[in-house]
């Protein structure tokens, strides 16, 4: 990273701006072309791990690109707006972006993935029937590798 007095690596930090962040951008291989997309996201975390989920349709171009190849790039920001600074103008924002592997999950990980995505949009305890969860694909990312930036 450039600019090393932005950078933020400590993980109480990084899952503070996750927290706050309402999407983010997962960019996925393609040919010729990378393939990028805004999803609504939940995670969870571990000792020093961090692990993101999303849904979506179980076909389709995204889902397709996955099943070809899990290794993604992801981010998430936070903007505050501009401020006129000696010389210019300058973004105020926070962001994180993290490199992983999504992987497709079934059974009790789906099911977590899905309550931990309707906690976050603010419907904890919403009941779905097996209807919905069959027709859903849930995948979750497991970061490899995360930093995140600010500046404010």
């Amino acid at each position: 990273m450039r600019r090393t007095d932005r950078e933020i690596t400590g993980f109480a930090e990084i899952t503070d701006i996750l927290r706050r962040a309402d999407t983010i951008r997962l960019a996925i291989h393609d040919t010729p072309y990378p393939y990028i997309v805004p999803l609504s996201f939940a995670f969870a975390t571990g000792e020093g791990t961090l692990a993101l989920y999303f849904h979506g349709a179980r076909e389709g171009r995204k889902h397709d690109l996955l099943a070809a190849n899990p290794h993604i790039c992801v981010e998430a920001d936070i903007f505050h707006g501009y401020d006129e600074v000696p010389g210019g103008v300058t973004t105020r924002y926070e962001s994180v972006v993290g490199f992983g592997k999504a992987v497709r999950v079934y059974g009790e990980e789906a099911v977590k993935g899905l309550d931990l995505l309707l906690a976050r949009c603010g419907c904890e305890g919403y009941t779905y029937g097996t209807a919905a969860l069959e027709g859903t694909a849930v995948y979750r990312i497991e970061l490899e590798t995360f930093t995140g930036k600010r500046n404010l």
